[in-house]
Parts: C-alpha cells; sequence; structure tokens
C-alpha cells in the first residue's frame, strides 16, 4: 500500500521565489490497484508522483510503502526499497548505443544474478512485452511503441511491487496507446503489480484505471472510484475533462449553432439523461414512455463500459402534459438517473 500524508514540496524559481509545488497532499493507493492521477500542465501530478520514490523529496509530509517511511530510512536502505517501484517515461529514457537486451539488463547488474540467470530474465521479460524478436535491435531501429515495451520491461528488471508511469503514452498514436495501456493492464492482472498512472488524458484513465485522483494547483480537487467520477463529476476541472470524452456534451456546441430539430418547441423539455450508478437494469426509457404518457424523441446517446458498468447516457427531448413531464423527470432521478434540464419551453401552468 502507499501512502501520502500532508505531503507539502516547494521549489525556488529563477529569481529566488518560493513555489509551492504541492500544498498538503494525501493518497492512499491499494495494493494491485492502477491509480490514476490527472491534470493539466503545472498541476503537480508528476512532483507528487516523483515523491513516491523520492526523486523528489518531500519539503514535509510522510511517504510510506507498506508501513515504512521513505523519508526517515537511510542512504542504503532507500536504495534497497527503490527496487520496489519502477518507473517509465514519456520519452522512453532508453540508451542508444545498448541494445534491447542490454537495456532491460542494465538495472540488473548489481543484483548478484549470475550471466545465464540475467539472460533467462531478460528473455522472459521480453516475452512478457511481445518482443522476442528485438533482443538484438537498437532503440533507433524501433516503433515508438516498441521502445516503450523495452523500457516497461527494464522498470520490471528488479521484479518491483510498483511501477510509475509518467505520461507514458503521451508520445504515442493513438493506436499505440491502446496497446501499452492493454499490457499495462495485463501486467497489472498477471503480476498483481501496483500501477501509478499520470496523464492529462481521461480517455486513458478510463480505460484502465479503477480510481482517480484529480489535480490543480498543486491540491487535489476531486477523488474517487473513476466510475462515480464519469457518473457524477463534482468539480468544474473534472466536468472539462469528462467533456473532452463524451459526446453527450457535444450538445452545447450544436444548441449554440442552432442547428433544427435539437432546440426544444414549445411545450418540450431538453434534457441530458446520465447513469449515476453501476447498476440501472429497468428499461427507464420505455417505462417512463408508457407510464406517464409521454414522448421522449432521443438526440444523442453515448453509453460505454467503464469499471465494468455502463456510463454515459442519451439527450432526450421531453413532450407531452406539463405535470406529466415533471412526474417523469422524477421518476427518473428517483432511480438514480441524472436529469440535467438544458431548455425549457414550456408554458408556465
Amino acid at each position: 500500500m502507499i501512502e501520502l500524508r500532508n505531503i507539502v514540496k516547494t521549489f525556488k524559481d529563477d529569481k529566488e521565489k518560493e513555489v509551492e509545488a504541492l500544498k498538503n497532499v494525501s493518497i492512499t493507493i491499494g495494493d494491485s490497484e492502477i491509480y490514476g492521477i490527472i491534470g493539466f500542465s503545472g498541476a503537480g501530478k508528476s512532483t507528487l508522483v516523483r515523491c513516491i520514490n523520492l526523486l523528489e523529496k518531500p519539503t514535509s509530509g510522510e511517504v510510506k510503502i507498506d508501513g515504512v517511511d521513505l523519508l526517515k530510512l537511510s542512504h542504503k536502505e532507500l536504495r534497497s526499497e527503490r527496487k520496489k517501484i519502477g518507473m517509465i517515461f514519456q520519452h522512453f529514457n532508453l540508451m542508444p548505443s545498448r541494445t534491447v537486451f542490454g537495456n532491460v539488463s542494465f538495472p540488473l547488474k548489481k543484483s548478484g544474478l549470475g550471466k545465464k540467470e540475467i539472460q533467462k530474465k531478460v528473455r522472459e521479460l521480453l516475452n512478457l512485452v511481445e518482443l522476442s524478436d528485438k533482443e538484438n535491435a537498437y532503440p533507433s531501429e524501433l516503433s515508438g511503441g516498441q521502445k516503450q515495451r523495452v523500457a516497461i520491461a527494464r522498470a520490471l528488471a528488479n521484479d518491483p511491487k510498483i511501477l510509475l508511469s509518467d505520461e507514458a503514452t503521451s508520445a504515442l498514436d493513438p493506436q499505440t496507446t491502446e496497446s501499452i495501456l492493454k499490457l499495462l493492464k495485463h501486467l497489472n492482472e498477471k503480476l498483481g503489480i501496483t500501477i501509478v498512472l499520470i496523464t492529462h488524458e481521461m480517455d486513458v484513465i478510463k480505460r484502465i484505471c479503477s480510481r482517480i485522483a484529480v489535480m490543480e494547483n498543486g491540491k487535489v480537487v476531486e477523488e474517487g472510484d473513476v466510475f462515480d467520477i464519469f457518473a457524477n463529476p463534482k468539480h468544474s476541472l473534472t466536468k472539462d475533462f469528462i467533456k473532452t470524452t463524451s459526446n453527450l456534451y457535444k450538445l452545447d456546441e450544436i444548441l449554440k449553432d442552432d442547428i433544427n430539430g435539437i432546440s426544444p418547441a414549445d411545450g418540450e423539455v431538453l434534457t441530458r439523461l446520465t447513469y449515476i450508478q453501476k447498476e440501472v437494469s429497468e428499461p427507464l426509457i420505455s417505462t417512463v414512455t408508457k407510464k406517464f404518457d409521454v414522448d421522449l424523441n432521443i438526440l444523442l446517446a453515448d453509453v460505454e463500459i467503464v469499471s465494468g458498468s455502463p456510463v454515459g447516457g442519451t439527450v432526450v427531448k421531453f413532450s407531452g402534459e406539463s405535470i406529466k413531464i415533471d412526474e417523469a423527470i422524477q421518476y427518473l432521478r428517483d432511480r438514480h438517473v441524472g436529469v440535467e434540464v438544458i431548455k425549457d419551453a414550456r408554458n408556465p401552468y
């Protein structure tokens, strides 16, 4: 388990002025969890993750791995603990003069393993990341995705319990990003390794993470289960991130353009319906139509699986008797469906 308690980190800028990069941050990450940290550049997310292995030493606070406070260890003890923490980076950080085999074997130089044991281990790791045929290739001969796979194999060389991923997919194209995320998920399931994943892309978070922390200006502004965050975001920054991954929020742009058929006619109510809990088994739209004698016209839909459950929803127009529309909306809310009224074109009654 990773425990960061009341982490403060201050730097001095070029003018010797103190800058507070982290402001009393506390998070707990469970064993074998894939935990995402998201924020824009300068939010403090990379600084926070580098505090886990003390590449950045906090100004104050506690950094505990399995109950051991790393800040209280000697240099020798810290070196030993760091072997339990692997790290991969956006730009791979491979040694260009070494082959793939040489890059992956480098962390094992002082491991005490014999030559044959190192060969066996490196080849097992290359097989794990599906690069067995690239053992003798140099980094310059590899694609971006292959370089990142080499970096992942190297990070796993000392059998770490924790893998830190600092924007590891940011330099990759969408297809390669997908393959690397699948690999990380596979490693998490196969090895039980805890992964802490930093990104500025919400799409990356929803694909493999179980929990998430949203950072802004050195603080965690929202934290929770990925499904809950996507289904019912609280902070404005979180909502902005989610808008980048959901077609439901393109409605705002469509309404600005006043496209025919989208804006509600007199007596209609334009709404956005979203899932806000994991189990919604009742066919709610058909039920509401029959139960309250209202018409629901579906304009947009965007539903996908996050953490094993549907998240997203639909944009619909209600039409019918005004009081029946109100009853239908309340019925949906009572059944844990989020109902956001975008435009209400009814006359008062």
